[in-house]
């Protein structure tokens, strides 16, 4: 079926644009952005993606603010035209590629509603390709590039309404395709046998005055690399001032380091210390983090039971909840997906990010056992 797209020379498939080079049912596109005040007192995480051979859409929007995690739900049929990013009162547009979009949520039952800007403050930076898999079987396969940035507009939910200014709401924008699991996933086929597998993610977009640190390691249970990531990126005060898709004037790393710290009952990370060294000068850059609170990503569906990604709902399904942040289990699976909302200390800089941490499975290095079992000793 043809799209608006196919009237550009942008193919790479003799197939029209709307058609995945894979029949893999994970193929997906998505776009996820998080968001958080200067003066660490608010969280915003946004995601929304597009599963062509599911005919899914969905979408979510979560906020923590005041010890409290406040969270919107969307979901819908897919339509025929990719370009179009709407879920019921959800809509994402691109403004401008690779330097600004927009998310509105019109006014619906659920009490959201709102308009917020997303601005570069970088350029974009590609991140290598993110492939393993499990037995014989390829379970991911994608793409992603990340680009930070700044956020202004409001939002309202839960009778409360926030305003941003891009001047004190930093964040990032990350755009991922390919093929990725989903919950459930494709149960055909003989059970796979007991594997000591594990997966340790580390991921950590972080602002500074005078620039912006990436930071990404995928590492297996022993602990060896499979693929990882650090930057440092020139910041702008406009999107005009931008040099292009991705800017000559990044300073790549080697030699990702990590030392943490965890929580005695749970995989929580409490403390933290990360490291990379430049590529070129040799220069090594240690950066300490202190965690404000943590944001669950379940939020915007990440192992959430009920509004998890790729999960069929009705035609258009919209919902909406809420909990305290110290009343949420962090033993349990749908949790372990987090993002600390942290201030970071490198050198002289001072400045605030996130870090993500997805830890499951056995991780030697660290003495982790189990699935989702805390450390031991």
């Amino acid at each position: 079926m043809l799209t608006l797209f196919d009237d550009y020379p942008i193919h790479q498939t003799p197939d029209p644009i709307n058609t995945p080079a894979s029949s893999d049912k994970d193929v997906y596109e998505r776009y996820w952005f998080n968001g958080y005040s200067t003066d660490a007192t608010t969280y915003i995480g946004i995601g929304t993606a597009l599963y062509p051979h599911l005919g899914i859409r969905d979408a979510g929007v979560s906020i923590v603010i005041n010890g409290r995690q406040h969270a919107f739900h969307a979901s819908a049929r897919s339509g025929d035209e990719p370009t179009d990013m709407t879920i019921g009162p959800f809509r994402l547009e691109i403004v401008e590629p690779m330097r600004s979009c927009r998310i509105t949520v019109a006014a619906n039952d659920t009490g959201w509603a709102g308009e917020l800007l997303f601005e570069g403050r970088t350029a974009n930076i590609e991140e290598p390709r993110h492939t393993f898999g499990r037995g014989m079987r390829k379970v991911m396969d994608t793409t992603r590039f990340t680009q930070l940035g700044r956020w202004s507009g409001w939002l309202e939910f839960d009778g409360e309404r926030v305003e941003f200014d891009r001047e004190t709401m930093l964040g990032t924008k990350d755009r991922s395709w390919g093929i990725r699991p989903l919950a459930g996933g494709d149960r055909r086929g003989a059970p796979e046998p007991p594997r000591d597998s594990g997966l340790f993610f580390l991921w950590a977009p972080l602002h500074f005055d005078d620039l912006c640190a990436h930071y990404q390691l995928f590492e297996d249970t022993r602990g060896r690399p499979m693929f990882s990531v650090g930057a440092f990126l020139p910041t702008y005060g406009s999107i005009d001032e931008l040099p292009g898709v991705e800017d000559a004037g990044v300073t790549d790393m080697r030699n990702l380091e990590h030392d943490v710290t965890f929580s005695t009952d749970s995989r929580m990370i409490t403390d933290c210390t990360l490291a990379f060294t430049e590529i070129e000068s040799g220069t090594r850059h240690e950066i300490e983090f202190e965690k404000v609170f943590t944001y669950r990503m379940k939020g915007i569906g990440y192992s959430h039971p009920e509004w998890g990604h790729g999960m069929w709902k009705d035609e258009v399904a919209v919902g909406s909840e809420s909990w305290d942040l110290d009343s949420v289990d962090d033993t349990a699976f749908e949790n372990q997906h987090v993002q600390h909302l942290v201030r970071v200390t490198m050198g002289d800089r001072q400045g605030i990010g996130v870090l993500e941490q997805n830890i499951l499975g056995p991780y030697r290095p660290y003495g982790l056992e189990g699935a989702i079992r805390p450390p031991s000793g």
